[in-house]
C-alpha cells in the first residue's frame, strides 16, 4: 500500500487540552484523529440486489451465478434485504448523537466491504473533506483473520486507489478488540437476562445457555491474534470463552442460579473436508436435549447486530430445530446500537487519541484477558495469501 502521509503540522501541534465546553468541563480530545470510519460488512437491500453482492462476497472463487441464486435463498427470504446495513444506519446515527451529546467533534462515516456504501467511496469522501488522521471501527470484536487482518487488507486496498486516483491518503489506524469492554458485555448481560424471562417459568431455571459465534476453519483459528497464543483455537477461542464466561457469571449473580453454559458455533460456508470450529448449533440442540436439558438461551455474542447469520441461523434454522424436538429455546439480542456501545466506542475512541499524544489512559476491560492491542503484530491472524494491510504492522 502507499506510505501513510506525514502529520500535518496542525495536528502535531494539539498538545495542550481541549478549551472547555459550555458546562465549564474540558471537551474531550480526539486529537490527532479528525475522523472515525464505521467499517461494516454490508448486504443486499432488495432481491435484484442479492447475486450481486454475493458475487462480491466470492470474488475470485469461480462459484457459478447458478450456485450464487441457491445460496441466496436465506435472503430471498427476507425479501431479499440484509438487516445489516439497516442496523449500521442506527449505529451510526447513535454515534452521531452520543458523540455530540458529550461535546466530541469527530465526524463520523460509514463504509462496507461488499455492497454500498462501498469503503473505497467512503475513503474518497474522508479525503475530500480534508480528513487525514482517521480511526476505523469495525463491526468485528474479536481477532480472526475475516474480523481483523481482512478488514486492514480492504483498506490498504482502497487507500491504494485513492493514491492512484491523486487524492491525499490519510493515516488509518483502527480501534482495539472491544470483546470485553463493559460497553459491549453489558447490553448482552441484559439480553440474556431478557431472553431467559421469555422461558416457560417452569423451564426457565433449568435453562443452559448457548453461546453462538461465526464457526471458522481451525487453521484460521488457531492462527487467530497474535504469535504467542497462536494454537488450540488461537485468539478466537480464547476471547469468545473469556466473554462467555463473564456473561455467566453476571447471569448467574443477578438471577441467583448458576447455569450451563456452552460455546458454539454457527454459519459454517467452508468445504465439507476442512475441519472448522464445533459444535454447530444445531447439533448442540440435539445434544443437549438427548441429555435432558428443558430450555436453551441462544446468546449471539459473536456478532455486533441481529443481521442475516443471526435472524437465518438462528431465528429461522436453529429455532425450527427446537421445534422438532419440542425443546424451549429464545435467544437473546445482539448489541446493536444500545447506548451504551455506542459510549464504548467513544471510550476507545479518546483512549487511543489519548495513547497516540504520548498519555497512558485507562483501558476498560472485563474478564480474564485484559485490554487488547491497539496495533495488530506481525503475524497476527495472518492472511492466506499475503496482501498488503493497512494499521498494522505487517
Amino acid at each position: 500500500m502507499p506510505d501513510q502521509p506525514d502529520e500535518p503540522d496542525h495536528l502535531e501541534q494539539r498538545a495542550e487540552p481541549a478549551p472547555p465546553d459550555a458546562s465549564g468541563h474540558p471537551a474531550p480530545d480526539a486529537g490527532p484523529y479528525d475522523a472515525l470510519l464505521l467499517l461494516s460488512f454490508g448486504g443486499p437491500e432488495g432481491p435484484d440486489d442479492v447475486v450481486p453482492f454475493l458475487e462480491n462476497v466470492t470474488r475470485g472463487r469461480g462459484i457459478p451465478r447458478e450456485r450464487l441464486k441457491e445460496v441466496g435463498q436465506h435472503y430471498f427470504l427476507f425479501g431479499g434485504v440484509s438487516p445489516i446495513n439497516g442496523q449500521n444506519r442506527e449505529l451510526l446515527d447513535a454515534l452521531r448523537k452520543d458523540f455530540a451529546g458529550h461535546g466530541l467533534d469527530l465526524p463520523v462515516h460509514w463504509g462496507n466491504r461488499n455492497w454500498a456504501p462501498y469503503l473505497t467511496d467512503a475513503l474518497r469522501e474522508i479525503s475530500d473533506a480534508g480528513h487525514r488522521r482517521v480511526l476505523v471501527l469495525a463491526t468485528s470484536a474479536y481477532a480472526s483473520y475475516s474480523g481483523c487482518r481482512q478488514y486492514r487488507e480492504n483498506l490498504a486496498a482502497s487507500l491504494a486507489v485513492l493514491a492512484d486516483e491523486g487524492r491525499p491518503v490519510p493515516r488509518v489506524d483502527k480501534l482495539r478488540h472491544y470483546f470485553n469492554h463493559p460497553g459491549f458485555v453489558g447490553p448482552m448481560v441484559d439480553a440474556t437476562l431478557a431472553a431467559l424471562d421469555e422461558l416457560p417459568q417452569d423451564v426457565r431455571d433449568g435453562a443452559r445457555l448457548a453461546f453462538t459465534t461465526h464457526s471458522i476453519p481451525t487453521a484460521a483459528a488457531d492462527t487467530s491474534g497474535p504469535v504467542p497464543g497462536h494454537g488450540g483455537g488461537g485468539a478466537y477461542v480464547a476471547q469468545h470463552l473469556d466473554t462467555a464466561r463473564v456473561i455467566a457469571d453476571a447471569v448467574r449473580e443477578a438471577t441467583g442460579v448458576d447455569r450451563p453454559w456452552d460455546l458454539v458455533y454457527q454459519s459454517r460456508s467452508g468445504a465439507p473436508q476442512i475441519p472448522w470450529l464445533e459444535p454447530d448449533i444445531c447439533d448442540h440442540l440435539d445434544a443437549v436435549h438427548a441429555a435432558g436439558a428443558p430450555a436453551v438461551v441462544m446468546v449471539p455474542i459473536g456478532f455486533v447486530s441481529d443481521h442475516m447469520e443471526v435472524r437465518y441461523d438462528l431465528d429461522t434454522e436453529a429455532a425450527a430445530r427446537a421445534a422438532e424436538l419440542g425443546l424451549p429455546v429464545s435467544r437473546a439480542a445482539t448489541v446493536g446500537a444500545d447506548p451504551r456501545f455506542a459510549a464504548a466506542v467513544r471510550d476507545l475512541v479518546l483512549e487511543r487519541a489519548a495513547t497516540e499524544r504520548g498519555r497512558r489512559p485507562e483501558r476498560c476491560a472485563l474478564g480474564a484477558l485484559g485490554p487488547s492491542h491497539d496495533v495488530c503484530p506481525a503475524g497476527c491472524c495472518p492472511a492466506r495469501t499475503p496482501l498488503p494491510a493497512a494499521a498494522g504492522t505487517d
